[in-house]
């Protein structure tokens, strides 16, 4: 299990790389909020934060589990008027939300498990306005094959590495997996211009949890070395994760 310190060192790059690009989203009013989309937010990591910053998400999950414990969450942290949870998923993301209206949408971890991936990038595209903003994390093929051979499972690498979906056997607990450029075709077949791409957890899972827990100041020199790593192209190639920013033409 990854420890939580680790895990908030992983968030919080993704959460500053998404700050800046809602910065920067063209609303001539930066005081008024953002009307945002979490797809696949689950129980409120980021959505909730967002609601913190004066911004108005909109959380689309198809789990009734996740979607309780995300309004407990956001009554505790006071932002139950600009947090909604609507039951469903990508395909219905148009009809759920309504389209051309969201500034920003998220979607974090889902495009490996969506039955089109294609498909669903259209349907966020649908929902946002020109110029919206898709934080879009994704798990990368490289890094599996990297791992999966560290591991001493040479075959399974090699299955991951020529595997149309990144696997490494029919054991594989993840549906799919992306390749930089793969996931930027399919973001430009969408209509997506992308502007960012970070790698995620490059060294996070690698440094030994009980370092991290016990030496002074090991989470912040982490997180550090994460943020030098995450735009380096050769350190990003073997990132576990992608974290792209892309705007609506």
């Amino acid at each position: 299990m990854v420890d939580r310190r680790r895990r908030s060192v992983r968030t919080v790059l993704v959460a500053e790389a998404l700050r800046v690009a809602l910065a920067g989203s063209g609303r001539t009013d930066p005081t008024a909020g953002l009307d945002i989309v979490d797809l696949g937010g689950g129980t409120g990591g980021f959505a909730v934060p967002l609601a913190a910053e004066g911004h108005r998400v909109t959380v689309v999950d198809p789990s009734p589990d996740a979607l309780a414990s995300l309004e407990r969450r956001a009554s505790d942290e006071g932002v139950s008027d600009l947090v909604r949870g609507v039951q469903g998923d990508a395909t219905e993301l148009a009809a759920l939300t309504g389209e051309g209206k969201a500034d920003a949408l998220l979607c974090h971890g889902v495009l490996e498990v969506v039955d089109d991936p294609a498909q669903a990038l259209q349907a966020m595209a649908s929902v946002l306005r020109p110029g919206g903003v898709l934080s879009l994390l994704v798990a990368q093929r490289n890094a599996v094959v990297l791992a999966r051979a560290l591991a001493g499972h040479l075959t399974e690498a090699h299955a991951a590495l020529h595997d149309p979906d990144g696997r490494w056997g029919p054991n594989d607990p993840m549906p799919r997996r992306f390749d930089e450029a793969g996931v930027c075709a399919l973001l430009d077949e969408a209509g997506l211009f992308v502007h960012t791409i970070h790698g995620v957890r490059t060294f996070a899972d690698l440094v030994p949890a009980a370092f991290v827990d016990s030496e002074p100041g090991a989470t912040e020199a982490l997180a550090e070395l994460e943020r030098a790593a995450s735009q380096h192209p050769v350190f990003r190639a073997i990132a576990p994760q992608l974290h792209i920013l892309a705007t609506l033409v």
